[in-house]
């Protein structure tokens, strides 16, 4: 039984819709700037969504002035990934949402009332748990039959995908809109600072000089389908999901392990499940945050599973800014575009390979060779490895 992708949304710091995105993507244009939106000190570099939330309300039609950006953010991808979809009482339909902090953007609000000695509004903490989205979701877009919330912290976007995939698989749904949504927070941004990982500059994923990662924020969705559901919706394929993995390492609460145990295990078996032999992936889509752990342990592992014949990879993550939960769903809408236009994205930023890997990731776009399968990685705190991979073909 095939896993379809008929429809895809994205909002991110290069783009409100998935042209915007591409168009951002083609021309080598980062969305990475000094902070605008949240409250943070003005040279912060961040990966923001260029609209306010006001103005994302009033675009939405939102009656309920109590929601978060986390919300908006994947209201609006949603929609588009959505589309026209109709309901049937013969699709059984689902929808799997991430995040990590969820609501957080608006509990600090509450909690910056409250300590005024204000009269805060205790019904914005409602917005702060995190399924609070997917149920605004699914009820925004009418989808009853299966409502589930992730987060594994970076890996979620990836491992809601791999789900709904598996319910699929399963025959347990027909149809199941994946993805995840994050809202850069004051807490977030601190929070990574404290560990002593944010780069003041520029990230530089897979380069020697690398000292930390950008946050961003954003969301994305991807409709999968099975056959039943395809030919009833009427939706066009744009390409397949066909193998997926997770694989925890447990190696510390932040890093991962050097020797990329996790991460190799979850590419290994996200190809073996694939069916697609190794020396068929086209591209990879690096989980590259721009830290000195991650992008060591990300090469060790690269080159534990295609030794000396790694694809062309590189991280996009120079582009929107580490959006955590939401940056496996962006991403891999991203692998998508890959396909559907042959493209293989630069890695900005880069220019000197780490001493002890000596690997060097695309730094040009290339657009003259065909990529019909694309392999994505997302890996999380805790060890939470997961891995993707999409093709043109069932």
């Amino acid at each position: 039984m095939g896993v379809q992708i008929t429809g895809i949304g994205i909002v991110s710091a290069i783009g409100k819709t998935v042209a915007e995105n591409l168009g951002a993507l083609k021309s080598g244009r980062s969305g990475i700037a000094p902070v605008q939106y949240l409250k943070e000190r003005p040279e912060l570099l961040v990966g923001e969504v260029k609209i306010g939330n006001a103005e994302l309300i009033d675009k939405l039609a939102i009656n309920n002035p109590n929601i978060s950006r986390t919300s908006l953010l994947g209201l609006t991808a949603a929609r588009e990934a959505w589309g026209n979809s109709p309901h049937h009482s013969g699709i059984r339909t689902g929808i799997i949402s991430s995040t990590s902090v969820g609501g957080m953007d608006r509990s600090e609000w509450f909690y910056r009332d409250f300590l005024k000695q204000g009269n805060p509004d205790y019904e914005v903490l409602l917005c702060h748990d995190s399924g609070n989205t997917t149920e605004r979701i699914a009820r925004e877009l009418g989808i009853s039959g299966y409502i589930n919330t992730l987060s594994t912290a970076c890996s979620s976007g990836v491992n809601a995908i791999m789900l709904g995939a598996r319910l699929i698989q399963q025959d347990k749904l027909d149809r199941v809109l994946v993805g995840g949504t994050d809202a850069l927070t004051s807490f977030t941004v601190n929070g990574f600072k404290s560990l002593m990982i944010y780069d003041d500059a520029w990230c530089r994923p897979f380069d020697e000089s690398r000292t930390g990662l950008n946050l961003g924020e954003g969301a994305a969705f991807l409709l999968l389908e099975n056959d039943k559901s395809a030919a009833i919706s009427g939706n066009k394929t744009l390409c397949y999901v066909k193998g997926w993995a997770n694989a925890a390492d447990a190696y510390h609460q932040t890093a991962s392990s050097p020797d990329g145990k996790g991460a190799t295990m979850a590419i290994q078996k996200a190809i073996k499940l694939s069916g697609v032999g190794i020396d068929k992936i086209d591209y990879v889509n690096a989980h590259g945050t721009g830290t000195k752990n991650n992008d060591l342990s990300e090469s060790v592992a690269l080159k534990n599973v295609f030794g000396d014949a790694i694809p062309p990879f590189s991280s996009t993550k120079p582009f929107t800014g580490h959006t955590l939960a939401a940056a496996g769903a962006i991403e891999s809408v991203f692998s998508v575009l890959a396909i559907q236009h042959n493209l293989i994205y630069p890695s900005l930023n880069f220019t000197t390979p780490i001493a002890e890997a000596g690997l060097i990731p695309v730094t040009d776009l290339i657009t003259d060779r065909e990529v019909n399968t694309v392999l994505s990685n997302s890996f999380g705190f805790g060890g939470n490895n997961s891995s993707v991979v999409f093709s043109s073909t069932l």
